[in-house]
């Protein structure tokens, strides 16, 4: 082999073998892997599936950040982000939130959707409150159960959750201690879930409180059999919010991350997102967004909210007193001075 031939040969090799590491180095490249965000959540909201199914996909595709859900009553996903597991909780379970924030846990609340609590129960209704007000109608369903003592006729969660802290705000108000009424054989109780709830008082053809969304997820995919029968009223909003998790509070925690989950809930396309789901599969969206309530300062669904899903910090009500603001920037926190007395 002549020296021009053997260097062609060198050269060649060479080339190849370059050829084949830049090959080897293109089929290996990947995409950035996206961030991830975890969220504990109450079961009222992962159950009708708007957060798997809308959120979680817009959120990543906007910021390519992944959300991962820890789906448990309020009192659940409290304790879960107490335990640092979470970087925001979604919640629904005002009384909940303020001791969350006021031991330094949570910062920059943000409310961004409500919807209704409703009684469902079996058709033939055997208590009689169909169309009621929800106090006379838990009034009828004590009067009753307590005439059918062998019977389930009233189902609890009895779990923490933003659900079950609204049942014993309601018992109260129309008269009753649920503890005590947990000890009537009538009164049965869960410990579990919406969804699991709901599964139950169908089964035994009994009453319970739902978040609307849950219910009539579980009523069109024909689950449960029950019906809505008492849907109206102030006490019967559900106010739910997003907050997140104080870095001073708990280190390791994205702050960041958890703030651009909270803008885009509460920024117009998180808030389009809300309106329509549900819209084409139900008729009727599962909830309805918050912000331009907020923004139109009337009517008696702006009240509600306020009345039921604000804080009163001196003389007006706000979604997130000063004291738990941490780093905003350019959040905006809505407050009204008004009177709701």
């Amino acid at each position: 082999m002549n020296k021009r031939i053997a260097v062609f040969v060198i050269l060649l090799i060479v080339s190849i073998a370059f050829g084949c590491i830049g090959n080897s180095q293109q089929e290996t490249a990947t995409p950035e892997k996206p961030k991830a965000l975890t969220i504990s959540t109450t079961t009222s909201l992962y159950d009708t599936g708007i957060l798997e199914e809308v959120v979680a996909p817009a959120f990543k595709e906007k910021y390519n950040i992944e959300l991962r859900f820890i789906p448990k009553g309020t009192g659940g996903a409290i304790m879960d982000a107490k335990n640092g597991a979470s970087d925001a909780i979604l919640v629904h379970a005002l009384s909940k939130e303020q001791v969350f924030m006021e031991e330094g846990y949570g910062v920059n609340r943000k409310v961004f959707a409500y919807n209704f609590f409703v009684i469902v129960g079996p058709k033939d209704d055997p208590a009689g409150i169909r169309g009621l007000n929800v106090i006379d109608a838990l009034k009828k369903i004590v009067e009753y159960g307590r005439a059918h003592p062998d019977q389930l006729i009233w189902i609890s969660r009895d779990d923490g959750s933003g659900t079950n802290t609204k049942e014993i705000a309601l018992w109260k108000a129309a008269g009753f201690e649920f503890e005590n009424l947990k000890n009537e054989k009538w009164f049965g109780t869960t410990g579990s879930g919406m969804g699991n709830t709901l599964l139950y008082t169908s089964e035994r053809k009994a009453y319970t409180l739902s978040d609307i969304g849950t219910y009539l997820k579980y009523q069109k995919e024909g689950k449960i059999d029950l019906d809505m029968l008492v849907d109206k009223g102030e006490q019967l909003i559900n106010v739910y919010a997003i907050i997140i998790i104080n870095p001073k509070k708990i280190e390791d925690k994205d702050f960041d991350g958890a703030m651009l989950l909270a803008k885009w809930l509460t920024s117009e396309e998180g808030q389009k997102a809300i309106a329509e789901y549900g819209k084409d599969e139900f008729g009727r969206p599962l909830f309805y967004p918050a912000i331009p309530v907020l923004e139109k300062e009337e009517g008696n669904v702006f009240e509600w909210i306020l009345k039921y899903g604000f804080i009163k910090d001196g003389d007006i009500y706000t979604e997130c007193p000063k004291k738990y603001r941490y780093n905003p920037g350019d959040m905006k926190f809505y407050e009204f001075k008004i009177d709701l007395s």
